[in-house]
């Protein structure tokens, strides 16, 4: 057990005690809750299972005066339920790996740059085209600071972005097709 955590001599003995009043019973005992620890947080996927398993340990030392001497039945159960909370502290959620996307093809970069630029000088007026492009292209920060100068909102700008997106998809849409085939 490592002493990482603090545990003193005492707190160990004490432990052991309560394991078994025999001292050698109460070692293998001891380590056949290690071990059953290990296998606890092993089964659960959790690469670090020694580590979490000494952390159990550690939390139970430090609570079996306030359990000890109330408490029925086999220690491991107690020593397990410690070990549930571990676990839910430590289990962190499951995203998909996902592939990267294929990088993109250069000729589809120049084709879909064509198109936008056709699409916005057809479409946009002037102050359109420099509003969705800054916006487009800046931080929150920068979008923030975009609505600050033009008098806006967060939201009214958002909603203005998203009528010019809107007013350009079928441009874009046509465009596209065109040149795919």
């Amino acid at each position: 057990m490592s002493n990482k955590s603090g545990i003193d001599q005492t707190g160990l003995d004490r432990l052991l005690l309560w394991l078994d009043p025999d001292v050698e019973k109460a070692a293998l005992r001891y380590e056949q809750i290690r071990r059953r620890l290990i296998e606890f947080f092993t089964n659960r996927g959790f690469p670090e299972a020694d580590r979490l398993a000494d952390q159990t340990i550690d939390r139970v030392i430090s609570r079996v005066p306030q359990v000890a001497d109330g408490w029925k039945g086999d220690p491991l159960y107690f020593f397990l339920g410690v070990a549930k909370k571990i676990a839910l502290e430590n289990r962190k959620p499951q995203r998909p790996v996902l592939p990267p996307p294929p990088p993109p093809d250069s000729d589809q970069l120049e084709v879909e740059d064509r198109c936008l630029r056709h699409c916005m000088a057809l479409l946009l007026s002037e102050d359109e085209r420099t509003l969705i492009l800054e916006y487009m292209d800046g931080n929150i920060k920068q979008r923030h600071e975009q609505c600050e100068r033009l008098g806006k909102t967060a939201n009214a700008m958002r909603i203005r972005v998203f009528q010019i997106k809107k007013t350009l998809r079928p441009c874009l849409k046509e465009c596209f097709e065109k040149h795919a085939a």
